[in-house]
């Protein structure tokens, strides 16, 4: 059994319009989201061995509001990255042999992110938490999957349960959709 995490970053900065989208950071309700849900990935106690992360700068900053601790190994290729590259860079960070990770956090961006829980969770697996993911995956959302799999590279589509879900809206009400 594999655990993969997904974690969205946090709500965007768009008062700048002349700056280029890697390069939006964050706005204040979403370095509070940021904070939020990095205390609830603290309390909920996995003990991630790896976290693997886009390098735009909305995703460094919210792992650093969220996750200080955590040492995250950014790759390019999460940028903006579909289901196929996102799955490709699991496994080519994941380590093999004694040094396999069996917890990977991944940070970045939709569509992709929700396009993991979409190929990954098998369809009878469907319980609610992977509803309301399916209907949207917001900023600073994350959420756990268990893989089914004794390596990363066995990483495929229908092989997990969504296990936990969480919204910063679902820690702090005024989170919530703006009207």
């Amino acid at each position: 059994m594999k655990i993969l995490g997904l974690l969205r970053h946090a709500k965007s900065d768009w008062d700048d319009t002349s700056q280029r989208d890697f390069d939006r950071g964050l706005n204040a309700r979403g370095r509070k989201g940021a904070r939020l849900i990095g205390k609830h990935i603290r309390a909920h106690g996995i003990a991630w061995d790896k976290l693997i992360a886009s390098p735009a700068v909305r995703v460094k900053l919210t792992l650093e509001a969220a996750l200080p601790e955590m040492s995250p190994e950014f790759d390019q290729k999460l940028y903006l990255a579909s289901y196929d590259t996102i799955i490709e860079t699991i496994e080519a960070h994941a380590e093999s042999g004694a040094e396999e990770a069996d917890a990977i956090l991944i940070s970045g961006h939709n569509p992709g992110l929700q396009d993991v829980l979409l190929e990954l969770v098998a369809p009878g697996k469907e319980n609610a938490l992977f509803k309301e993911a399916v209907v949207k995956f917001p900023t600073a959302a994350y959420a756990v999957l268990e893989c089914d799999i004794e390596h990363w590279s066995q990483l495929k589509r229908y092989c997990a349960e969504m296990v936990h879900f969480a919204r910063p809206r679902d820690l702090d009400p005024e989170l919530g959709p703006e009207n």
